[in-house]
């Protein structure tokens, strides 16, 4: 059985009415029937008139359009909206007996630009998610596309995001434990994707995902790429807050930009903080290409996670680690905590309690050093 709170996908077909035709500008036209059509948008009822019976049998129906990761839509199911953007809109619902995710995107008709766009997206991050399987990534189940409605579903991720969980934490709150643990899923996932020769371009903490067992995913695959094909994108990609220098100057860029990015989420992990927090995002750009500024590590950070975190947010992308360095070095720090051994250090080896006391000064709750970000 269905739980009450989800709501079947319901195919009828409704009467579409004339829209009104203003008497001004096409420029002025285009603009009102847009707004037209993101007011049906917001509706779930829209939804269900785009996905009706008929639209399904002419997907199925399609050859160039039905593809091995093509939806069962008889079994989709739709519950609450829990998260939205400028055009999309994500679901709780089930598929398949199987709680998921759903992505919903609307393909604005009336704005080539922005449809050319979000089309290449959608095709760009399903043909990467039904490649990748890896315990790290969030895994993709099944995918429609009927404009003006695409649709990706992937697994449901019960905990949110990794930026949720932080903002509930007080700073320097995190365990060594856990900050080690949430380090290696988010780097065991990237280490994965670089193998498949594909960069994320936009890893930040609202784009890491927890299941029950407080285990990350790398999720959103929007804006990822190929790495043979990424120099091909026009602009700057991502979002400026976690975004590389040379990536924020719109110059030539190789899988490293991701490096950094993890540079500024492993300082999330050990701040629980907002990464340039006080700055807008074009402020926080600005800074970090322009000054080479970088959000604060306090003092007593020290040595092991403020060694790989500066190394990780260089300003050099060819000094910045490989991911498959930093599992490596992410799991002999988690295996010196768990054994009660000293952290190695760059230099060598030091007294286990002075490593240990310094480390854990670096992210305790009694740590008083503020961080301005």
């Amino acid at each position: 059985m269905v739980p009450s709170f989800f709501r079947a996908l319901r195919l009828r077909r409704e009467k579409s009415k004339p829209l009104p035709m203003p008497s001004s500008s096409s420029k002025t036209r285009a603009s009102e029937m847009d707004t037209l059509e993101k007011k049906r948008f917001d509706s779930l009822e829209s939804w269900s008139m785009i996905l009706d019976s008929d639209n399904i049998e002419a997907l199925e129906g399609s050859p160039e359009d039905h593809e091995d990761w093509t939806a069962d839509l008889s079994q989709l199911f739709i519950g609450n909206k829990f998260a939205s953007g400028a055009h999309s809109r994500i679901y709780r619902g089930i598929y398949k007996q199987r709680a998921v995710a759903i992505k919903m995107v609307r393909i604005p008709s009336h704005n080539e630009e922005t449809r050319a766009k979000l089309e290449n997206q959608f095709k760009s991050e399903v043909a990467l998610l039904s490649r990748l399987f890896h315990p790290n990534i969030v895994q993709f189940i099944a995918a429609c596309k009927k404009p003006p409605v695409y649709c990706i579903i992937t697994e449901y991720m019960s905990q949110g995001t990794l930026r949720m969980y932080l903002n509930k934490k007080q700073p320097y709150s995190l365990s060594t434990e856990t900050i080690l643990r949430l380090a290696l899923d988010i780097s065991r996932g990237m280490d994965y994707l670089h193998s498949q020769g594909v960069m994320h371009r936009d890893l930040k903490s609202n784009n890491l995902l927890l299941n029950d067992e407080m285990r990350v995913k790398v999720a959103d695959f929007g804006t990822s790429c190929l790495e043979t094909q990424c120099q091909e994108s026009k602009g700057n990609m991502g979002t400026y807050r976690w975004m590389a220098p040379e990536m924020i100057r719109e110059k030539p860029y190789t899988r490293k930009v991701d490096v950094y990015s993890f540079g500024i989420v492993l300082w999330e992990l050990t701040t629980n903080l907002l990464p340039f927090q006080g700055m807008t995002p074009v402020q926080a750009a600005f800074a970090v290409s322009e000054k080479n500024e970088r959000p604060p590590l306090p003092d007593n950070c020290q040595p092991v996670l403020a060694s790989l975190i500066k190394r990780c947010w260089s300003s050099n992308p060819a000094k910045r680690p490989d991911f498959s360095y930093i599992v490596s070095v992410l799991e002999k720090y988690d295996e010196c905590v768990k054994d009660g051994l000293p952290l190695p250090t760059r230099s060598g080896f030091v007294s286990p309690n002075i490593i240990l006391k310094r480390f854990k000064g670096c992210i305790s709750l009694s740590s008083s050093i503020p961080v301005n970000a």
